[in-house]
């Protein structure tokens, strides 16, 4: 069985580890009041801020632009003020997953934790009484649940498999393309690749 989050790293290279910050996490949750995933807060010290791929972004906690904390706080709001009761039944999350309340930024709502340029966002589901796991809106309507962790997530993804629903592969062949977000307005962004993968 695959242990997805050396095997993630593994595609992705050396840590860079430049923001990790426990503090940061501290405050985020604090102010967030639910605890992200050990493995999500891994990678996202790591890397972060990054883009793989050219599509998918990853902020961090602990920088003032590309602040993790900021965009699921914004992202949330945007959400929240979707209106969600004229909704298609095959396009209702609350009838596809059984959801009991559509909410957003909420303790047992969806937290968004990540997002495409294509208009795919990850949520997290962190409900009380349930592990936590995964939907992924596809930026029309559909709606696709993965009960897996983050790390299983992002490994699936960069391997070029369907993470946002059907036919929503994002596969690149080789090494993963990494692009270091600037952190000041004279900055630029750093591309760079991952290690050889033999694909």
């Amino acid at each position: 069985m695959t242990d997805y989050l050396p095997a993630v790293m593994a595609m992705l290279g050396p840590a860079q580890n430049r923001y990790a910050d426990p503090a940061a996490w501290d405050t985020l949750h604090a102010e967030l009041g639910i605890q992200l995933p050990t493995d999500y807060q891994t990678l996202l010290d790591a890397y972060a801020p990054i883009q793989l791929n050219g599509h998918l972004s990853l902020s961090h906690p602990a920088t003032a632009r590309w602040n993790l904390g900021d965009w699921i706080r914004d992202s949330a709001r945007a959400w929240s003020e979707i209106p969600w009761d004229d909704l298609d039944p095959d396009e209702d999350p609350r009838l596809l997953f059984g959801l009991t309340e559509l909410s957003f930024g909420t303790r047992n709502g969806l937290w968004p934790i990540t997002s495409t340029d294509r208009g795919e966002t990850l949520f997290l589901v962190a409900a009380d009484d349930t592990a936590p796991w995964i939907l992924v809106e596809d930026g029309e309507g559909g709606w696709a649940r993965y009960d897996m962790s983050f790390a299983e997530w992002l490994y699936r993804y960069l391997v070029g498999e369907d993470m946002a629903g059907p036919n929503t592969s994002a596969f690149y062949p080789g090494p993963v393309k990494l692009c270091r977000l600037p952190m000041t307005a004279d900055e630029r962004p750093e591309p760079w690749s991952g290690p050889e993968r033999g694909m």
